[in-house]
């Protein structure tokens, strides 16, 4: 049976609507809920109501914002389980991942609270003998527009510092996770005593997707925009609000690699691989697409690697022995099938997996991969990966370096020094010896070279990301002017 929504949040009220979207359990393809489908004119209407609150909340002390975030992260606490049930209905995620995704969006909470305690300036010398400042404000409305892979965590990543820091917030989740990435987040605030209007929540299908996301960021009310997903959209939400001349975080995709030099501790590589490659179907923006191994222990690597992903089981989340789940929709399915079969074609060498049965892939494995593939050139956002065979330490980086992408890296070795050598002639905007890429944690500067993105989430690279920098003096000194005036 559907899962019954209260409707859309809005203004500090719930709001309902004829018009609904199936959500599905990817799992089974059931109706896990029916959701509300958000118009143009339901969007503005949260536009105007984040507008209008946006005084009240901004002006409030800081430890009030900050108190109400404490409070939020209690409720989201006690819930968890339900909430963690929530995650691998909706979103197909293993339980693994479900324990993991609330266990970290808890930690949000404090994190955000405590970034409203950090300096929100500087005070500059000054030539005259002014009192110089360079203060930060909040911004006013910010778009939160979240995915649907980590919907917890990005959207609490993407929504919870701007907040604490004064602004409001309009959220509009992935339609494949409209609850866990939105409407739950209206319900947690709600009880946690939120001002009306400081977060609006609004839903909608994927055929208006596109008319809503518009009024998210070309709205004259909306002066910030935090984005997540992919590279194709990010690149389209970063134009048209640089069109407007608006602030935009957008955090996109990758094509991450994992160097595994000679000297490295093969269990150690060998679990960061699989962890990496195949943590939650490969459906993280930081999942290892390609590892580059030294030649020397190239053939070790694999003797050990490809039993163990051949471990992994794959199947419904409803049963938590099962450490792969579904993608998350048949779209996905069908990218990751178009990858493999082609990889195929081009004489790639499938050394584990390669079946696709519905959105169920079982975890892949090439090599000989060449830079005509799709494997190569593209994210695959899915449980594959590459596994390429290098030199030197120079190669490895030329093919580390060799993609769009520059999100994140892991380079295992047990010289330190030499890692770090790698680490800095690498283009990513993360990277992590001795560890998979996907790492993450909530006080920290996390963000993207190239194609990966533009600007920083996390900690105080956020509350820098959607606050404007002002510049303030105060006179002591009696700056002379000319004479002649």
């Amino acid at each position: 049976m559907a899962r019954v929504l209260d409707g859309m949040y809005i203004g500090g009220g719930w709001t309902t609507k004829s018009q609904t979207f199936p959500d599905y359990n990817p799992s089974d393809g059931s109706i896990w809920a029916n959701v509300p489908d958000a118009s143009v004119e339901d969007t503005r209407r949260a536009i105007e109501a984040a507008h209008e609150a946006f005084g009240e909340w901004s002006a409030i002390p800081f430890t009030k914002r900050s108190q109400i975030l404490i409070k939020a992260g209690e409720i989201f606490e006690n819930r968890r389980q339900e909430i963690a049930e929530a995650v691998m209905a909706e979103g197909g995620g293993w339980f693994g991942k479900a324990m993991f995704e609330t266990g970290y969006t808890a930690e949000l909470f404090p994190a955000a609270a405590a970034a409203n305690y950090g300096s929100i300036g500087e005070v500059l010398p000054s030539e005259y003998g002014k009192v110089s400042m360079a203060v930060r404000r909040p911004m006013g409305v910010v778009s939160v527009i979240s995915p649907w892979n980590f919907p917890l965590i990005l959207t609490g990543r993407g929504m919870l510092f701007p907040m604490v820091a004064g602004n409001t917030i309009v959220l509009k989740p992935s339609e494949d996770t409209p609850y866990i990435g939105g409407l739950l987040w209206a319900e947690i605030f709600e009880e946690a005593g939120l001002p009306k209007g400081v977060l609006n929540v609004v839903t909608c299908s994927r055929e208006n997707v596109a008319a809503v996301g518009d009024e998210l960021i070309e709205n004259p009310l909306v002066k910030g925009v935090s984005f997540t997903g992919s590279t194709a959209v990010g690149r389209q939400i970063a134009a048209k609000a640089g069109a407007h001349l608006k602030k935009c975080c957008v955090e996109l995709g990758g094509k991450n690699a994992m160097i595994v030099c000679d000297d490295a501790d093969m269990e150690r590589a060998v679990q960061a691989a699989n962890f990496g490659a195949f943590m939650h179907q490969g459906q993280i923006c930081m999942s290892i697409e390609r590892v580059i191994v030294h030649e020397k222990i190239y053939d070790e690597f694999i003797e050990k690697f490809i039993p163990r992903v051949k471990k992994l089981t794959v199947g419904e989340t409803s049963n938590k022995d099962n450490v792969l789940g579904p993608v998350i929709n048949d779209r996905a399915a069908e990218r990751i099938e178009r990858h493999i079969e082609d990889a195929k074609a081009k004489g790639a060498t499938l050394l584990a997996g390669g079946e696709v049965n519905g959105r169920f892939v079982t975890p892949t494995v090439f090599a000989n991969v060449t830079p005509d593939m799709l494997l190569y050139q593209e994210e695959t956002f899915g449980p594959v990966c590459s596994i390429f065979k290098a030199a030197s330490d120079e190669e490895a980086i030329r093919i580390a370096n060799d993609s769009e992408y520059g999100l994140t890296a892991g380079v295992l070795s047990e010289d330190e020094g030499r890692a770090l050598e790698i680490v800095n002639r690498l283009d990513t905007g993360n990277c992590h010896v001795n560890c998979s890429p996907v790492n993450d944690e909530p006080h920290v500067p996390f963000g993207g070279f190239k194609a990966s993105g533009l600007g920083k989430h996390g900690g105080k690279w956020s509350m820098e990301t959607f606050t404007e920098t002002r510049w303030i003096t105060l006179d002591r000194g009696g700056r002379p002017f000319p004479p002649v005036f």
